[in-house]
């Protein structure tokens, strides 16, 4: 069913309509709308929502609902650079660009042995990040992506017991379809089976790649995916002819040529990646990092503090200050 956004742009106001729950109508529809009306082309349409205003991140390949946006909402267009999707972390100066870097200018991507680029993708920062991830990959959407993981859950409450989850799953299945809450290890395994894909998440502090694996092999299909993790964020990292080339070009899933991840050149290319990364500060230490409770206020150390916090409150949403 369509909805109506207001759009308020330097011409006045104009109405969209929005079809919120159609995974087909993606940010880029909505961008192409807006440019429709106003003439700003989707490369300079900065837009925020919200009270007070807020940037909205732009992933033109996601569907329009990872926006957060409902019918009757104001979006506020301004010309200019959309704002970057920059890690919580404040950065430093970057050092000298190592090969591969795309200086400033497009994505971070890197070359690999057969000529095309591995590019660093993006995602909203919000809880919803690992989700959000794993729907541009296989072309979803981050509700559903949530809603997969609830219904393995409940389908096989012997592997997902309450000792697993460190909590009754029926809470844990309702915890998870809450679009404040922050995905993980669980979540991976149930989709790497789900998606019959191998899951490879590359943590950018360490350089360190988790695999997650399809428990069946007579279901999986022999390919992997790729995660990058900072921490407390996931991104995805897609193939593509040329580091700028548009969504549709870039492919998200590859064949496993190699279980070590130094012949590899998918992982060989994801550790140059994720050192990139490293190398600008674009990770987070979960161990000594500050957060506070948003809900209350109450100020946290680290993600083993939000996770005690979570479990004695509830409260599921966490900022870093």
């Amino acid at each position: 069913m369509a909805g109506v956004v207001r759009l308020r742009h330097s011409a006045g106001v104009a109405s969209l309509q929005v079809p919120f729950d159609d995974d087909a109508f993606k940010v880029s529809d909505l961008q192409r709308q807006i440019a429709e009306v106003t003439g700003i082309s989707a490369s300079s349409q900065h837009l925020k929502a919200g009270y007070p205003p807020r940037d909205l991140q732009l992933v033109p390949q996601l569907p329009v609902s990872s926006l957060g946006l409902r019918s009757g909402d104001q979006i506020i267009l301004t010309p200019g650079a959309p704002p970057p999707s920059a890690p919580r972390q404040p950065q430093p100066p970057a050092p000298s660009a190592p090969v591969g870097e795309a200086g400033g200018k497009g994505p971070v991507h890197v070359a690999t042995s057969d000529g095309s680029f591995l590019v660093h993708r993006v995602v909203p920062d919000d809880n919803s990040c690992l989700f959000s991830s794993i729907a541009l990959i296989f072309n979803s959407s981050p509700p559903k992506i949530r809603q997969i993981v609830a219904d393995a859950i409940q389908r096989d409450p012997e592997t997902y017991s309450e000792p697993i989850l460190g909590m009754p799953p029926a809470k844990y299945i309702a915890t998870i379809l809450k679009p404040s809450t922050w995905g993980g290890a669980i979540e991976l395994a149930v989709l790497a089976n789900h998606f019959a894909t191998q899951i490879d998440s590359i943590d950018v502090e360490s350089g360190r790649i988790d695999h997650f694996e399809p428990t069946s092999t007579s279901n999986a299909s022999g390919n992997r995916c790729l995660l990058i993790y900072s921490g407390i964020h996931y991104d995805a990292a897609t193939l593509a002819p040329m580091p700028e080339a548009d969504p549709e070009w870039h492919q998200t899933v590859f064949p496993i040529t190699s279980t070590d991840d130094s012949a590899d050149p998918i992982t060989v290319a994801a550790k140059k990646l994720a050192a990139i990364l490293r190398a600008n500060r674009q990770y987070t230490n979960t161990a000594t990092f500050d957060l506070r409770c948003e809900q209350c206020n109450q100020g946290l150390k680290g993600e083993k503090g939000a996770r005690a916090h979570a479990e004695q409150t509830g409260h599921t949403r966490f900022g870093e200050y």
